[in-house]
């Protein structure tokens, strides 16, 4: 027989949540980790024609004794990981390997701690990297959301602009559902506003489109008929 223990609410010891670390430098929360995934997924998805490097939380080595920074999202173009990936000079982006640092460097803000806006930004402006995007969906840093800066000549630039002329597509924050999660994302999105879709997006967008078509083809079988033509001899 099983004895059934009753522990009082004064007798259990809840820790307290602001006293833990929930995100870090090797420690991420769930909302960064699927936001981290929507970007990268959606780029893998839609982006067919040209040969490009995305990347989550991978070192990026770009001075020559200097530690690597590790962006939380990463965009290079026309570069591809070697084919001998597990080779220690292929595990992460090294800028003088590749031979150009990544057009897009971004980062989601968790906490008030990494800096994003100061030190890091230096970093990237540093390495040259075309832009710079800060995510803080919880306005930790600042009453913005978004911060995009600019690669002009050796400095950045703060701009309003969310479309990356050197990309060829832009950036837009997008209310709906990924992965079973109703939210606000950043997304890819192209020139008219419609974002990069997702595998599971994409594959949800032929289903409607088969299944449109199916209506039709059922609409005119039925209008044939009503005219005393039989759809299936002809």
């Amino acid at each position: 027989m099983v004895q059934q223990v009753l522990i009082n609410d004064d007798d259990y010891y809840v820790p307290d949540a602001n006293q833990l670390v929930t995100e870090d430098e090797t420690l991420e929360n769930f909302a960064t980790s699927k936001q981290k995934r929507l970007l990268i997924s959606s780029l893998y998805s839609s982006i067919q024609q040209q040969t490009f490097l995305a990347a989550a939380n991978v070192g990026i080595y770009h001075t020559d004794g200097q530690p690597a920074i590790v962006p939380d999202v990463f965009l290079s173009l026309y570069v591809q990981v070697p084919q001998n990936w597990w080779e220690k000079q292929n595990r992460c982006y090294m800028v003088w390997r590749f031979g150009k640092p990544p057009e897009v460097v971004l980062e989601i803000v968790s906490n008030k701690e990494g800096d994003e806006l100061g030190k890091k930004l230096k970093i990237y402006e540093h390495m040259r990297a075309s832009y710079y995007i800060v995510y803080d969906p919880n306005q930790q840093l600042a009453e913005k959301i978004l911060h995009v800066y600019e690669l002009r000549g050796t400095r950045y630039f703060e701009t309003s602009e969310t479309w990356l002329e050197q990309v060829g597509f832009g950036i837009t924050l997008w209310e709906g559902e990924f992965e079973g999660r109703q939210d606000h994302w950043l997304r890819w999105c192209y020139q008219d506003g419609n974002v990069l879709s997702t595998g599971d997006e994409r594959a949800s967008q032929s289903e409607q489109r088969a299944s449109e078509a199916e209506q039709r083809n059922q609409l005119l079988a039925d209008r044939l008929r009503a005219m005393g033509v039989d759809p299936d001899t002809l």
